[in-house]
Parts: C-alpha cells; structure tokens; sequence
C-alpha cells in the first residue's frame, strides 16, 4: 500500500502516537516528582495522594488505549474532519485542538450512524485499521454521492470491515466493539441513563458488548456523577467477568466494579454449590418473609412459669418474667427499627422493669406508706442494674445481637417449620461454604438485623479526642518555645496557635480516604450506585433482585438478557415479573435481532432445538454463512472421540471450547491433559472445558458439544442449556452423541 492517502494517514498516526508518548512521560514524571516529594505536611501529603492518582488514572488509560489508538477519519461537507479513537487526545495549544475524539463526543456519532440515505453532513468515512502503530489497511464510504473524488481505498462492501472484525481468531478475551457498531446498538449505548433499559437479544447479538460500552458512554457523558457513585456490573461468573475484563480499560475506564451475584456481600466470597432444588428454594421472594419469621422467633421471651432469675449483687435475686419480656418486646418492635438498632429498646425496658421490682422490694413502708426511696436511690440502682454482666447475659439471651451469618446458618441448619413440607431436607446443612443462591439471603437478614455502629462511633470519638489533645500539645509546645526576645513585649509574630485551633489541627491531621469510589463500593454493603448493569439478568432469582435493588434505588439500570436462554432454576421469568414489584411497567424494552457472531449454518441447528419445544420461536438473524455445516459423531466412548475430535478441529489460531454436563467432566479431563477447567478456566489456553452455564457469554472460534442430550434432560431449563451451548462458535460447530 503506497497511495498518498495512505500515507498520510501513516504519518498522522505516527505523530499521535508521539504525542501520547509525550503524555505518557509527563504523567510518569509528574508521579516520580510527587512520590519523590519530602514533603510531611497533611496537605502536601493529600496534594501528592491526589496527583499520583490522577496521574496514575491517565497513565492507565493511556496504556489501555495504546492498541488502535485512532480506527477512523469523517470528513464532512463543509470541510471539517475528525479522526476518531479510544480516547480522546489533544495537541499542546493554546486551543487544545482535539488531535483525535473520544468516540463516545457527540461528533463521533456520525461514524456509526450515517447512512447513504442520512449522511449527517458526511462526504466521506473511513476505516483505519492498524496493527500496533503501523496502518494496515483503509476502508473509505462514500455518503455524498455529488463527490467525485476517489482515493482508491473505496470498497465495494460497506460491511468489510465488520465482517472482516466477526472472522477474526479469538483470543480467549472479548473484544471491545468501538470499530464496528452498528447503529440499532449505538442508540442504546446512549440512550438516557435515568430509569431501566432492558436490552434483549439472542446469542450472538452483542448484548454484552453493547452493555458496556455502555459503561463507558454513560462515565464519559456524566462522569463528575459516575465518579462518585460508581458503575456496577454484575455477571453471571468469574470466567464471565474474566473474559469481559480487558473491555473497559481498553476504552479507558478503570473505575468500574465487575462482581459476580456471589461477590455482592462484602466479606462472603460464595465458593459453595448448591443443588437445583435448594437454589429454586432460596431464590424465592417468600424467604423474605420466612427470614422475617425467623428473626422474630430469636426474640424470645421466659415461660410463663419459669422466669429469669439474676442475681443482683447484695440485693438477692430479680426475677425477669413472661410479662416484663413481652412488654418490653412489644416497645422495641413498635419502633419499626432493625432488629440490633431495637436492641437498646428492649434493654433501656428490661432495666427499668427490673429496677422498678428492685425498688418496690427495697423501698416498700411495712406499714402501706409511701415509698421510702428518694428519686436519687433509684437512680443509682438503675445504673447498677445496667452495669451489671448478669442482666447482659439475661438481655442477650431473651434479645440476642445477631449478624448475618449468624441467622442464616440458624435457619439454614434447622429450616422445619419455615418451609412447605418436604422442602426443608433441600436447604438443610451445618457449615461449608456459602453458596451464590445465599448470599441474597445474607444481604436481607443484614437489613432486617441493621447495624449497630454505637461501639464504633464510641471509639471514633475517643480516637478523634485523642487526637485533638495531643494537637494541643503541640499547639503548647509551639507557644512555649517562642523566643524570650519577646516575652515582656506584646509579639507582632503570629505563632500556629494565634490562626489555628486544636481541633482544626486534629482534623488537618487525619488520613484522607483515597480508594476509588468502586473499591470503597465494594467494601459497603449500604453503597448506592450510579447506574447497574446486569448481564444474563434473566438468569437472576426475586431474591437476587431484592439485593440489587437496594444498590441502586434511583433505578437507573440497563438489563442485558434473553429468556430463551435462562438456565437457573430459581429465575424469575419475564421481565415484567422481574420489574414489577419494582417499577410496575415503567420502563424501555428494546430488541436486538441480528446475530454478528453465529454463522447461518450453526444457528439453524441450534434453532431446530429451541422450535421442538416451541414451534414459533424465532432467531435473531445471522448476518454471515460460513459454508460449513456442523457436524455429529455417535460413539460409545466419549472421552476419546471427544479428545480425537479435538486434535482434528483444533484451530491453527484461535480458541476451541468443549461443552459438556458436569459428569462428564473427570473423564474429559484426564483425556485433554492441555484443557483449561474448573471453576474460573484460563480462557486464553487454545482448549477450554467448560459446563453448559460457564460458557454463557463467551464465544469460540470452535466448539465440540458433548452429549446433548443429557445436557437438554440436566435440568429443568435443559433445552435452553444446550441452545447456549450450540450457540458458541464463531466459526466451526461438532456435537458427540453418545449411543443408547
């Protein structure tokens, strides 16, 4: 390639690259300079925390953006032209001309969404395509037919560069989109970020691409808001969110929080698994309630004929009894608070019960008088009574402080009596680790339970006091080391305690908090996110949504999924049974119908599985056709037609993917020694092993399906299973039956 256009297309993008290096040594000398500075001052130190930050966010957008920097040109009518790429970055001028714009600039938009027939003052678009720093190839669209002028680098298909992007090897990662999206997707990435988008579509279709560029849209258009409060994407599992990893920062968003419905309470990290029936269980909305009924049966009271007895140090003993708990049990509910914040409640009605039958027996005229106690008496043997340990141990038993962890595992090791009969032996077990399908119910036991943070506050303030006496000694210090020079005259010499008090110098003292507002988030279980973004959302059960609800009660979310794909037993259904306890019917529902990743050839046999259970199901359409049909292997010995079938389709470049049910999994393992697996596979390895629910999201050059039918009678959601997993490859598609 030796035209003209070509190079200078070579040349510009040599001197952008030279103007990001230059960027790039600014920020790193900037960080040096800072963390080199001696400086010990709380506002130096704050000054240097802050450009580090700063500095080190641009350095990693820089880095993340460095591969296809600029992908293309617009030149309008009216003689303007933008190069357009990840990030936006300007010459060193006093206008600060733009040298390429951001692609989320609202001057951008004419890339992905003129057309012949709406050029949007287009003349000409042009796709760059590089590899590192070096132009490959130039892909020019006429828009203004009355132009003449050519440049040689017109190509005959408007999607080339689209297709050319869908026929790429995979690499184990997925790829962001901002070369080739389409104008349907486009509308989405902006649309307003106030209330909830539902964006619906089948495999292939880009749902997920198009959520998070999304993402980085939405932190671009309203970043001063997101920066704050954070995005929050939640998928389906870590070798989801390992997979999607790499497309934020590679558009220059690093602040973003990925976690899986698992990693959603802060100091659980679920690791267990859960059978299908105890995850439809759990998921249900009425575990709600059945924790609420919990909760309440640990808010006991004594037998009628059995009350408490507490020895009371030189008084004898008090007895607590049946009515005495209950009122004081009445007065803490009717507070409405949380179970720990009522807590006080109850005791302050405790301790004043008790004193009053203390006061009654101590202060009692044998003759009918009046009380003999004066009001100080009583006083003083309410505070003994409140510090007395044998009246704590009486409260905690009748009205126990209790955490998350502890109700749920109450309930989880004795659930009879909570639930429907023969569903308790489902849920039942005594330790192991938390499963996904708990952590929702760890998140509701934690609102019914709140926080008491009295403790906390108590030692914040001793912490705060500390420090504001010790400034105080300094301050004096400070005073007394004034020279003697002016001692007998009145000094004209400011010193630190003449403009600054102890408590403003405490204060200039304390440690700034400087986690990102997502690494804060994902320590607050109480966070309020700016916007939501949940993939697979149909895959997510009631008690799931109660738990994402709470992160984001402004609403404003965009939902990515398809119910022709839910697997999970515990899902909810339609979107509108989703929504509804929520928004009622307000919010946008928006379709994507054309599949970019399946080839024609696959996609008709993973349809024809889908149509046998429902004769009117529709696919999205495929824009492509490979020439290769899918091809079937029957064999009584999985593990080895499987292992030949995969040194046979295994591509030069690219990734291949074996799907099978979980207990085919020791047997394929031992006979693909080089295969990723488990729980969070390496999906950059050239083989993978994969279940049918991991390989949601992800696609492969090539895929193998291993016994589809036990995959379609796994569960109650089978045949949707095996259409994901059909629906895999980008390119080649086998399945290995198994005889009989």
């Amino acid at each position: 390639m030796s035209t003209e256009e070509y190079r200078k297309e070579q040349q510009f993008i040599h001197e952008l690259y030279a103007r990001l290096d230059h960027l790039r040594e600014e920020a790193r000398t900037a960080v040096r300079a800072a963390l080199g500075d001696n400086g010990t001052g709380f506002q130096a130190r704050l000054e240097r925390d802050v450009l580090v930050a700063e500095q080190s966010g641009l350095l990693a957008a820089f880095d993340a953006g460095e591969n296809g920097l600029c992908f293309g040109r617009l030149e309008f009518r009216d003689g303007r032209d933008h190069h357009i790429g990840r990030i936006g970055i300007r010459e060193d001028d006093e206008e600060r001309t733009p040298l390429v714009v951001d692609w989320r600039a609202e001057v951008a938009r004419p890339f992905y969404l003129a057309t012949g027939h709406e050029p949007m003052g287009l003349r000409r678009r042009r796709h760059i395509s590089t590899k590192g720093r070096e132009v490959t190839a130039l892909h020019d669209e006429i828009l203004d037919l009355n132009d003449t002028t050519r440049t040689g680098h017109e190509g005959h298909d408007a999607d080339e560069v689209l297709l050319a992007a869908l026929g790429a090897a995979r690499t184990g990662r997925m790829n962001d989109i901002v070369r080739t999206i389409q104008a349907e997707q486009d509308r989405i990435i902006r649309a307003p970020h106030h209330g909830v988008l539902v964006v619906e579509g089948g495999p292939g279709t880009g749902k997920t691409a198009v959520a998070l560029h999304r993402a980085a849209y939405l932190l671009y258009a309203h970043r001063e808001q997101l920066a704050r409060r954070a995005v929050l994407i939640v998928g389906p599992n870590p070798a989801f969110l390992g997979y999607i990893g790499e497309v934020l920062p590679s558009l220059g968003e690093t602040g973003v929080l990925l976690a899986t419905p698992g990693e959603l309470f802060p100091g659980v990290h679920a690791t267990g698994t859960e059978t299908p029936e105890a995850a439809e269980i759990k998921g249900r909305a009425t575990m709600a309630d059945v924790l609420a009924r919990v909760l309440r049966d640990r808010q006991t009271v004594p037998p009628t004929h059995a009350p408490l007895e507490i020895d009371h140090d030189g008084y004898g003993t008090l007895l607590l009894d049946r009515d005495m708990a209950e009122d004081a049990r009445w007065d803490a509910r009717s507070t409405g608070l949380p179970h720990n914040l009522a807590r006080p409640r109850f005791a302050f009605r405790v301790i004043d019960a008790l004193t009053d039958q203390l006061a009654e027996r101590l202060g009692a005229d044998p003759f009918g008088g009046p009380n003999l106690l004066d009001r100080s008496d009583i006083t003083q043997m309410r505070k003994e009574i409140a510090a007395s340990s044998r009246v704590h141990a009486a409260i905690d038993e009748l009205w126990p402080v209790l955490t998350p962890q502890a109700l749920v595992s109450a309930f989880l090791a004795e659930p009879d009596g909570y639930l429907p009969d023969g569903e308790a032996e489902f849920v039942r077990r005594e330790g192991g680790p938390w499963t996904e399908a708990d952590v929702p119910l760890l998140d509701e036991a934690a609102e019914l339970l709140g926080h008491d943070d009295t403790a906390e506050r108590a030692a914040a303030e001793r912490e705060r006091r500390e420090r504001i006496a010790y400034a105080q000694g300094v301050l004096d210090v400070a005073y007394a080391s004034r020279t003697y020079e002016f001692e007998d005259v009145e000094s004209e010499v400011l010193g630190a305690h003449d403009i600054i008090d102890a408590e403003r110098f405490a204060e200039r003292q304390e440690e700034a908090d400087h986690r990102s507002a997502a690494e804060r988030a994902a320590a607050d279980r109480t966070w309020a996110f700016g916007h939501v973004i949940v993939d697979e959302a149909q895959e997510l059960s009631a008690m799931a949504w109660r738990l994402l609800m709470r992160r984001i009660p402004t609403r404003s979310m965009t939902l990515v999924g398809d119910p022709a794909q839910t697997g999970d037993a515990a899902s909810c259904g339609s979107w509108r049974e989703i929504l509804g306890p929520y928004v009622g019917d307000r919010f946008d529902h928006v379709r994507l119908g054309v599949n970019y990743r399946t080839p024609a050839e696959i996609m008709e046999v993973a349809a024809a599985v889908r149509r046998a259970e429902d004769p009117d199901f529709r696919p999205p359409r495929s824009v492509r056709s490979t020439g290769v049909p899918p091809w079937e292997r029957v064999t009584d010995d999985l593990p080895g037609e499987v292992a030949a079938a995969v040194r046979r389709e295994r591509p030069a470049e690219g990734r291949l993917a074996v799907i099978a049910p979980a207990p085919h999994h020791p047997a394929l393992t031992a006979a693909l020694p080089d295969a990723a697996h488990g729980p969070d596979p390496d999906l950059t390895r050239p083989v993978v092993l994969l279940e049918p629910r991991q390989a949601k999201g992800l696609e492969f050059d090539t895929v193998i399906v291993a016994d589809p039918d036990a995959i379609r009678s796994g569960g109650p959601h089978g045949v949707n299973d095996l259409y994901v997993a059909l629906t895999r490859a980008t390119q080649r598609l086998g399945v290995v039956r198994v005889t009989g």
